[in-house]
């Protein structure tokens, strides 16, 4: 069974449902328009009349507020012509309807429209009170109700954009996070399988020549290779999780292992540093990125690193003596870029003899 709010959202579609019970709340008011002609004595014509108004007025008042719009201006200028027509009949009555019209006609943003409508409501309001002789108790209370009703929705609009602003925002925000987070768990899986799919192929090349010659060699680099596809799976893991738990100096030894069985020398020269969690992660993935191309591209024969402190900086370079060359920067060059980026450091790469990038970020501050 349908509850009211589903009804009314099916009948009127508003993109605000969160107060659609706001417009339903102040209809009981037109009670005394329907009953007003029990005052004037009129005959059962005026009461079919004035209650087909009243109906009528009703379902534009709805569709003013579910609709919106050019529709919300359009119900509200009929709206409009059905009071003025009815307070020349029945004042104690259709004065009522001018009410409902600046609920309406106020539910903007626009203040030029709604100061035109209600000029417009006032100068029927005074017209027929004039025209009537009505006494200025009876009209200023109307009056005032009209000017209340007006400002209090046009403030109620004005809160509705700025929600719905608000929002719109929060969805953008949403969404770029979301983003971002596609490109980093892509960055990260490109830099850990890259690095291991590479020790993987290499090492099951070497147990393919060693066979024949030495079986047991070969028997153990295939462990190797298992071992080193479970870590793998691991490290994908991490990735999606969004962090490393071993470290920079975990990762140096990884480094070492896959540049001994790609026949590379590592020289290192490092130092301690106190790095952010954030810091160690991302100077793990950098040098995992490089120690990949160094195997997949370099045709090196030696490779460095070198992690030191200089002033309120930590610089890291890696460096090999391979071919070199001034080839466009891959995805892992520029996802190197981008992490670096993110944590206030950057990235230099040097291609005169061989291939050097410089690294460097601040140092995380102590407490």
């Amino acid at each position: 069974m349908e509850t009211l709010k589903q009804i009314w959202a099916r009948v009127y579609p508003t993109k605000d449902m969160e107060h659609w019970w706001a417009p339903l709340i102040w209809l009981p008011f037109m009670f005394w328009f329907f009953i007003s002609p029990i005052w004037t004595h009129a005959g059962p014509l005026h009461w079919v009349i004035n209650t087909a108004a009243g109906i009528v007025f009703i379902g534009l008042y709805l569709q003013a507020f579910g609709r919106g719009g050019r529709v919300r201006t359009l119900c509200t200028l009929i709206m409009l012509a059905i009071a003025a027509v009815a307070i020349s009949v029945d004042y104690g009555g259709g004065v009522i309807l001018l009410v409902y019209c600046s609920a309406t006609g106020s539910f903007s943003t626009n203040r030029m429209r709604i100061a035109a409508f209600m000029a417009v409501e006032i100068a029927i309001l005074l017209f027929h009170a004039h025209r009537l002789h009505i006494e200025f108790g009876w009209w200023g209370s109307m009056l005032m109700w009209i000017v209340l009703v007006g400002l209090g929705n046009h403030f109620a609009a004005i809160s509705h954009c700025q929600k719905e602003e608000l929002r719109l925002a929060n969805d953008e925000i949403e969404h770029l996070a979301k983003v971002a987070e596609r490109e980093r768990i892509a960055r990260d899986l490109h830099d850990v399988l890259g690095h291991t799919l590479s020790l993987i192929t290499l090492k099951s090349e070497l147990a393919r020549k060693l066979v024949d010659r030495d079986p047991e060699r070969a028997k153990l680099e295939m462990q190797d290779v298992e071992r080193t596809s479970r870590a793998a799976l691991a490290d994908v893991r991490e990735a999606i999780r969004g962090y490393r738990s071993e470290g920079f100096f975990a990762e140096l030894a990884r480094a070492r292992a896959a540049l001994e069985t790609a026949g590379v020398t590592l020289q290192c020269d490092t130092v301690p540093l106190e790095l952010s969690p954030q810091q160690e992660s991302v100077l793990a993935m950098v040098l995992r990125e490089a120690v990949t191309n160094v195997v997949r591209h370099a045709d090196a024969q030696r490779c460095e690193v070198r992690l030191v402190k200089e002033d309120a900086l930590c610089r890291l370079e890696i460096a090999d003596d391979g071919r070199g060359g001034d080839a466009p920067e891959g995805n892992g060059l520029l996802g190197m870029r981008e992490r670096l980026h993110s944590i206030g450091g950057s990235l230099e790469r040097l291609t005169g003899q061989g291939t050097r990038l410089v690294i460097q970020l601040p140092l995380a501050t102590s407490n």
